[in-house]
């Protein structure tokens, strides 16, 4: 019994290092995620604040060619905010999938801590039930020893 235990438990103990792994693969793309969330938002607020200083500029005076450049600054702000996303939610998706790896590891280290339990509560019952059978056959050798001792006669009687 000691050999597929100790090969259940070399099995626990790599499935941990894998859920282990998995939980730091996910800690890194949520990082990674917040990180690229937070550009997005300055890039946006960025492209809020450009607009409205170039709008109030352009009230008091402006040429055609000085709102090209600023029409042309805006386009590409606008790009850089769509590319900024489009990564944003290849992100999230990431973390998505290493949510589900995650999941899918814990559940595996939980099915293997509970088939340890279930050998090792088999291993006990099996132990209980070897002791109970040595307790039992003990018992019943000094009960037939008992009665087979002749009983003591009274020398007086």
């Amino acid at each position: 019994m000691a050999e597929p235990t100790s090969l259940l438990l070399a099995l626990l103990q790599r499935a941990q290092a894998e859920r282990d792994s998995a939980t730091l693969a996910l800690r890194q793309a949520e990082a990674l995620l917040a990180q690229a969330d937070a550009q997005a938002q300055a890039l946006h607020g960025y492209r809020q604040d450009f607009d409205q200083r170039w709008t109030a500029h352009f009230q008091h005076a402006g040429t055609a060619t000085l709102l090209q450049c600023q029409h042309g600054f805006g386009q590409r702000l606008t790009q850089a905010i769509g590319h900024q996303q489009g990564q944003a939610q290849q992100l999230a998706n990431r973390v998505q999938q290493s949510r589900s790896l995650l999941l899918r590891r814990e559940q595996r280290v939980a099915a293997v801590q509970k088939l340890l339990q279930r050998r090792h509560a088999a291993a006990q019952a099996s132990d209980n039930q070897r002791d109970q059978r040595h307790t039992d056959e003990a018992a019943q050798r000094a009960s037939r020893a008992l009665h087979r001792q002749p009983s003591p006669v009274d020398p007086a009687g």
